[in-house]
């Protein structure tokens, strides 16, 4: 791994840290209220990818080359990807492990589907040229 990517990394893993505190958060704020689990992960979900497009623009890989309506397609693009394979571990661990916690289970998805986000939003959502 280059140096760049090292630090893109480390700066994505950091905006990650804040995506998944917003995405933690608001699932169980939701839950709180009432909302079953599985429906208030969507909307967690949602706002935690909201939330680190507009960082990983600004922290972590810039602007891309096109417009940001362009990029802001390309990363809903990953984003919907990669919050597919979330929501399904998600999904499968409330479902299967009734005692588990739904802040463990979102830990859980997130970090699996980390490897997904990263060179997707790194090659795809972020590319340099046109």
């Amino acid at each position: 791994m280059t140096r760049q990517v090292s630090g893109q990394f480390i700066r994505f893993a950091g905006v990650g840290l804040i995506g998944l505190v917003v995405d933690v958060g608001h699932t169980l704020f939701l839950i709180a209220l009432g909302l079953d689990p599985l429906i208030a992960r969507i909307f967690a979900i949602a706002l935690a990818v909201f939330t680190t497009w507009r960082l990983n623009r600004a922290l972590t890989f810039g602007a891309s080359a096109t417009s940001q309506a362009s990029e802001g397609l390309r990363y809903s693009i990953v984003a919907l990807v990669v919050a597919v394979v979330n929501y399904v571990i998600y999904a499968s661990l409330i479902l299967n492990v009734p005692d588990l916690s739904p802040a463990l289970a979102v830990i859980v998805a997130v970090g699996v589907s980390t490897s997904i986000s990263f060179p997707g939003y790194r090659l795809f959502a972020f590319k340099r040229s046109a």
